[in-house]
């Protein structure tokens, strides 16, 4: 019998702030779903307002994300992809739908499997808008798995939350902080933000997104190098050698996470620091997990809150 969703939720993050750490501790609770990098695989979201087939919603779902593409292509994919040796898609991974990579990937051991019971009702959905079909997706997720709730998270999200506040008025939100400076320079070593950074200093400077340019469009020519098809691994690493591009990153997107809360305030509102889970696991895991309405939460907290380690102890778990 399907199990009836009874809670959605959104952790909100610049990225780089022990967001993937919480994922991974919240998909140790036997009745919630752990989605993870859903929303970010899922842009643009300029599209957000747009009225959707299911066929057409899942088109996206299953395509490439180009900017995962060009990260395999230049050998410098993002560690938190999982999609397995052995899968469908291992020997050509510029191809892998998006929605393998990650979030599929990180809830079973076959998730080509799962992606085929997908592709058999997704395109089913009804005419209608994105927002809804996120939340019917998620919804399906869930059930299939066989958990009551779903809690979504996806480095970088702060970008995003306008969008999602708009679109998941009903949902609980975690808002997830780190130290600036200290987020900055995890974004410098990471690939996925170092391409982020990117793609904000060309709307910047140009105004056009370096992954969505149309025919006819140009960039000035000492970006020309930095376009998707002529990029290297080399190049991407060179930029994060100045870690004032990631300070300017990781502040854009603390001011753009703010001001949503502030314009869109969320009926339910939780915010928590990396350093305060740090300090104090346990406390701040239970805390998490009352706001998050889980089953025996305290007992949840306990069990994994030796898992949570700072950069500063003997074993270093780094902070995403």
């Amino acid at each position: 019998m399907d199990t009836p969703v009874t809670g959605r939720s959104i952790i909100i993050s610049n990225g780089r702030c022990g967001s993937t750490l919480l994922s991974d501790l919240i998909a140790e609770q036997p009745e919630t779903l752990s989605a993870q990098e859903f929303f970010m695989s899922v842009a643009p979201w300029a599209r957000s307002s747009e009225v959707l087939t299911g066929a057409a919603y899942w088109e996206v779902l299953s395509s490439p994300k180009a900017e995962l593409a060009t990260l395999f292509r230049i050998g410098l994919p993002p560690k938190e992809v999982r999609y397995p040796l052995t899968g469908r898609w291992a020997d050509r991974m510029t191809e892998l739908p998006r929605i393998l990579a990650i979030t599929l990937s990180k809830l079973t051991t076959d998730p080509d499997r799962l992606f085929d019971q997908l592709t058999a009702r997704v395109p089913d959905f009804p005419t209608q808008s994105v927002g809804d079909h996120h939340r019917m997706f998620l919804d399906l997720l869930a059930v299939m798995t066989g958990k009551r709730r779903w809690v979504e998270r996806s480095g970088g999200s702060s970008h995003v939350a306008p969008y999602l506040l708009r679109a998941f008025p009903e949902a609980k939100v975690v808002y997830l902080i780190r130290d600036r400076e200290a987020t900055a320079r995890s974004m410098s070593r990471h690939s996925s933000f170092q391409l982020i950074q990117l793609r904000v200093e060309f709307l910047g400077r140009c105004g056009l997104d370096p992954f969505r340019l149309e025919p006819g469009q140009s960039v000035p020519e000492d970006l020309e190098r930095y376009l998707p098809d002529r990029l290297t691994a080399d190049l991407l690493r060179d930029r994060s050698q100045d870690l004032r591009r990631y300070l300017g990153l990781s502040a854009f997107l603390t001011s753009q996470a703010e001001q949503a809360l502030t314009d869109l305030p969320p009926r339910h509102l939780h915010r928590m620091s990396y350093e305060d889970l740090v300090a104090d696991p346990v406390g701040q895991l239970d805390l998490l997990a009352q706001f998050l309405e889980f089953e025996d939460g305290a007992g949840w907290a306990r069990r994994v809150a030796g898992r949570v380690v700072g950069p500063a102890r003997p074993r270093e778990v780094a902070a995403a």
